[in-house]
């Protein structure tokens, strides 16, 4: 199945807190074909949103609000202590956001088309393509002149110039990401949003 637009599925983070199952759940329901779902060229599962709401009719669920509503989120982080930090914290909220987690530019590059995520979320100091690509080569390409791109990084800001600094609007935080910020951050987001 290849849905037409980022309105007709979700990633599986989503589809958990939209009927409050556990990831695992998710997953289960997708190989149980309980739920419809296909993966990106990067191996990312998106789920119907159909299929949802199909779930959601048979068992007496609440019918989700329109998925356009929704901020879609994209981390993109090669420590996994680090993104796994992002994802119990992201886990942990209730906001109307979508978000999906990738370990390298690479694979970013290569689902960004289909995710068409509102925010990216990207480290810089990554192996083969680094964050600094990856913001210079979306800031490029006018499909993704609205997209909001925040910078992580351990950098000085003169070490960040040294590299050739970030694109115009690169919004820059330091790690240890202060993850109150960024929840407050992705909330501000949802509200102009919805607004």
């Amino acid at each position: 199945m290849n849905a037409t637009t980022p309105e007709d599925y979700c990633g599986t983070f989503f589809a958990a807190k939209l009927l409050g199952l556990s990831v695992g759940t998710i997953q289960a329901l997708v190989e149980k074909n309980e739920l419809t779902a296909w993966k990106t060229k990067g191996g990312h599962r998106r789920i119907s949103m159909e299929s949802i709401r199909k779930y959601q009719r048979k068992h007496g669920l609440a019918e989700t609000a329109e998925k356009a509503k929704f901020l879609k989120v994209l981390v993109v982080e090669d420590d996994p202590a680090t993104l796994e930090m992002f994802k119990s914290t992201i886990d942990s909220w209730t906001l109307p956001i979508d978000v999906s987690l990738m370990s390298s530019a690479m694979e970013a590059l290569i689902d960004i088309n289909t995710l068409k995520p509102d925010v990216l979320i990207t480290d810089l100091n990554m192996p083969g393509v680094d964050g600094f690509e990856l913001l210079r080569t979306l800031r490029a390409n006018a499909s993704f002149s609205s997209m909001v791109l925040v910078a992580m990084t351990g950098l000085s800001p003169a070490e960040v110039t040294e590299q050739g600094g970030l694109p115009a609007q690169t919004v820059t935080v330091q790690k240890p990401v202060d993850m109150r910020w960024f929840n407050g951050f992705v909330a501000a987001l949802v509200a102009l949003r919805q607004s």
